[in-house]
Formats: C-alpha cells, structure tokens, sequence
C-alpha cells in the first residue's frame, strides 16, 4: 500500500490505531543514521500506540525518544534491554493514551543476546487495554521459551490488568517459519490474524512483525506500510492494525 495506512473516510472515529515498527537504530537501507528520517514514518503513521524495537539511545544523543514525539500528543515509555558503550539498546512504546500501568519484562534467554517486553495498560474512551510490546530471539528454542512466557503473563494477570477488556501483543517475532511453534502457540491463544509481509523493506517477503488481539473480533485490519519512505528508512516496513473499541462483526482484512 503506498501512502497513508488509515484515511480518515475509512477510520472509524472512536477506533484505536496500533503500530509496530523496527527502526533498525534509525539507520537506513542506505547506512545512514537519520532519526528525522524515523520520525517523518512514525508522524505518518498516526497511530495511538506504537511499539518500536531496535531503540538506540545513544551517549550523545539521548533525547532520541523525545525528538521522535515531537510534534505529536505521544508520551514515550522506555525499554531497554542492554547497555552498549554507545548507550542504551532496546525497546520502547510511545502512546496519546493515558498510562495506568507500565512494567518492564526480562525474556532473556541463557547465552543470547538480552530480550524484554514491555507491560503497558492503557485508558481509552473510558476503558482499559493491555499491550505487550517485544522483540524476539534470533534462536528458534529461544523464541519458543520467550513466547510460553509472554503467554503466561497473560494468562496470570497483574492486578492493574485484571480489568483490562482487550489484549494486544505486539512487536518483531523473528519467526521466520509459518509452521514454528510459536506462532502455532499464538494462534491458539489469539487465533489467527492476518500478517502482511514486512521484512526486508525493500522487497518484504516475510511476516517478522505481528500484532496480535484478543477477543479476536476487535481486529479490523492490518496493514504494511510500504511506499518510497518506508522502503528507506529501516530494513522493516510498518505494521500497521485497526480496533474496534466497541462491538464489531467486520473480519480483519490483510492489505
């Protein structure tokens, strides 16, 4: 789809808008590090909440997350997950929603490379929704191990999640087989949903970035952002999703 994902004739004003991005540290297919070039992909997004993974807040530049709402009405929910001698490396969350809760979770698996997940509930007309933003291993044992304990945070609540009315899991999986056992573990918690190809940007052959939702008729649709600035800014396209916040009997749809 190129251009914008969600025309206002088509976005259903009390609808959420979700986005999961991999901004590759903000560096571009062509090597560049250009924040400004992420933020213009984010600010076309305008999406309610967005889940973002490769996060470098460098030494000399740790007010990336700041530059990157500017403009916008997002707060910024940071998530790292190590420590570089250029600065701090992971994931982070950056939403208009008010915030009622928010922790930070380790997934790290013995012997890779430090993993986390962010915990976020959040108000919206009123009612209160929980988002899990990630960013899988590279091994397919890991994966398996981090995905078991996602599932179980969400089956064994935290209290400020325990009224919650949807769940949202969000971010890049780095699960490069339709058959792996991680998604098949997703599809029975959340059911299948649609999962347009994202990876590499410049020709996305592969469905590394997924959003999931529970009840699953919330979903409306999902979308990779594909035009000349996405293919450019990162190695991953956009992912974009629309929910319904109320009762919807629309199937999702793959665009």
């Amino acid at each position: 789809m190129d251009g914008l994902v969600l025309p206002e004739s088509q976005k259903m004003p009390d609808n959420l808008v979700l986005a999961s991005y991999n901004i590759h540290r903000c560096h571009g297919r062509d090597g560049r590090h250009q924040p400004e070039r992420t933020r213009k992909v984010l600010h076309q997004l305008d999406a309610d909440v967005v889940a973002l993974q490769e996060v470098e807040l460098l030494r000399d530049e740790p007010r990336l997350l700041e530059y990157l709402c500017e403009g916008t009405s997002w707060t910024a929910i940071h998530g790292p997950t190590l420590e570089r001698r250029s600065g701090e490396y992971g994931n982070a969350v950056l939403t208009s929603l008010p915030v009622r809760s928010m922790r930070r979770i380790d997934i790290s698996q013995g012997g890779h490379e430090p993993r986390g997940a962010l915990q976020v509930v959040l108000d919206h007309l009123g009612h209160s929704f929980q988002f899990l933003a990630t960013h899988l291993g590279l091994w397919p044992a890991e994966r398996r191990a981090q995905i078991k304990k996602l599932l179980a945070i969400l089956h064994d609540k935290e209290p400020a999640a325990n009224e919650t009315e949807f769940t949202v899991l969000m971010g890049d999986l780095n699960e490069w087989f339709l058959w792996g056992r991680p998604l098949r573990m997703l599809k029975r918690h959340f059911l299948p949903a649609p999962a347009p190809a994202t990876y590499p940007a410049l020709k996305a052959l592969f469905a590394l970035d997924r959003i999931w939702v529970q009840p699953r008729e919330k979903l409306l649709r999902v979308t990779a952002v594909n035009n000349h600035l996405t293919r450019s800014a990162s190695d991953h396209l956009p992912l974009v999703a629309e929910l319904n916040s109320g009762r919807s009997e629309q199937p999702a749809q793959n665009h």
